[in-house]
């Protein structure tokens, strides 16, 4: 990772924010939702995907690992396959 995109990036324990591109998610969402451009139900779902997306992780139990399976297949209609803005780094990354 370059200087540039490391000092762009927030990381917290093992998890890392890039923060111009949640800045442009979440404020996309909320602007969406404010101009009445899609419900606030739907935009909750929306932002929520980054956060579905890290249920998907090896260390985590089975069940937590299927239903993380589920909610990125409900996802993918919205963009649940791109890039996620918030990340989980292993101590090797």
């Amino acid at each position: 990772m370059s200087d540039e995109a490391r000092a762009m990036t927030l990381r917290l324990g093992s998890v890392e924010l890039d923060v111009p591109e949640s800045i442009g998610f979440f404020g996309g969402i909320g602007a969406a939702v404010c101009l009445g451009l899609i419900e606030p139900p739907l935009g909750v779902f929306i932002a929520a995907v980054p956060l579905l997306k890290m249920l998907d992780l090896p260390r985590l139990p089975f069940p937590v690992n299927v239903v993380g399976h589920v909610l990125q297949g409900a996802a993918k209609p919205v963009g649940g396959d791109s890039d996620g803005t918030i990340r989980v780094r292993g101590d090797q990354d």
